[in-house]
């Protein structure tokens, strides 16, 4: 597929994105394969493509949302929540997002009927997650849903022993690439660059490099695997991104954490950043991406528009077994 540029004037309505401000649609969201729901990606006739970008981000958000979610840098799509959450869940079971952010895998886990908690270590996005849950049940949402502040390379300090073995699937992303995050607006001296940060504490796993970063997240996954249930699941979205040109491998390093946490990964699928249209891809990227591609090929480097995520799928490892079935 060949990936060709999309443009919208500011401010407008994209006239091909469907209006998600009704009751209506805002239980879902187009591009979510509704067929695959119940099942479990490991199905060889299922698509390891999730086509989660039909909708722009501000679209899918409309509405469902508060306003101040979009200060967060780096906000998960919904649909690739409510994709995770509708493929590898059943209604009644357990989610956890353990860096939780604004509350984007509880409140589409709350709307599909599942409970969830979430972990989250900045003051300022736990009371907008807190928020977020509180208007999805406002909406109706009949989940229930809580947020936890702290620490989640601690995670077991911070859970009640009682959800060991409880959690059916955990969905979260790692946070990464400070050149893709962020907004802009126009200034004096030219754009300026705003809601680029996670929070000012050093102590947040974001401003660790890629080896403390990938430390820390196996610490978060170890915690993870000990809450999963038999057969449970973690969903991992990672990006690659480039510094100074070179590209930083992410999910490779979210892999090996997981090993090092004791999961065992099942699959690796691609949830697109770019809309699917008549055998296109539509390019949704920020402005950053676009001004990063823009400068590489102005200096003769033929660099292309990144448009996935990286979804990394783990169980966990299963325990040593007699002929019984017994735990040895």
């Amino acid at each position: 597929m060949v990936a060709v540029p999309e443009h919208t004037a500011p401010g407008q309505p994209d006239p091909h994105e469907p209006d998600t401000t009704s009751p209506a649609t805002g239980e879902d969201y187009p591009g979510r394969h509704r067929e695959y729901e119940g099942r479990h990606r490991a199905d060889p006739e299922g698509l390891s493509v999730w086509a989660t970008a039909q909708s722009t981000g501000p679209v899918q958000r409309r509405g469902r949302y508060l306003q101040e979610s979009v200060k967060h840098p780096a906000r998960m799509l919904p649909a690739i929540a409510a994709h995770a959450i509708g493929a590898y869940t059943q209604p009644g079971d357990l989610v956890l997002d353990p860096m939780c952010g604004i509350g984007t895998t509880l409140v589409e886990a709350v709307h599909a009927g599942r409970d969830a908690f979430g972990i989250e270590y900045e003051p300022q996005w736990s009371n907008i997650a807190d928020a977020n849950i509180r208007h999805a049940h406002d909406q109706g949402a009949s989940g229930r849903a809580s947020v936890i502040r702290g620490d989640a390379t601690r995670l077991m300090s911070l859970v009640p022993k009682a959800l060991t073995g409880q959690v059916a699937l955990v969905v979260t992303s790692p946070p990464y690439g400070p050149t893709v995050h962020g907004l802009v607006r126009p200034g004096e001296g030219g754009v300026v660059k705003y809601d680029d940060r996670y929070g000012e504490d050093k102590g947040n796993l974001a401003y660790r490099d890629l080896t403390g970063l990938a430390g820390g997240f196996a610490q978060i996954l170890r915690g993870c695997a000990t809450l999963l249930r038999p057969g449970g699941v973690v969903v991992v979205t990672a990006r690659p991104w480039r510094k100074r040109g070179e590209l930083v491998d992410l999910p490779s390093a979210v892999i090996a954490a997981g090993l090092r946490a004791g999961l065992v990964p099942i699959e690796r699928c691609v949830a697109l950043l770019a809309a699917v249209r008549d055998g296109h891809l539509v390019a949704r990227p920020s402005f950053f991406q676009l001004q990063q591609v823009r400068k590489a090929r102005a200096g003769g480097v033929p660099m292309h528009l990144i448009a996935h995520e990286d979804v990394l799928i783990f169980t966990k490892r299963p325990s040593p077994v007699d002929g019984t079935g017994v735990v040895a």
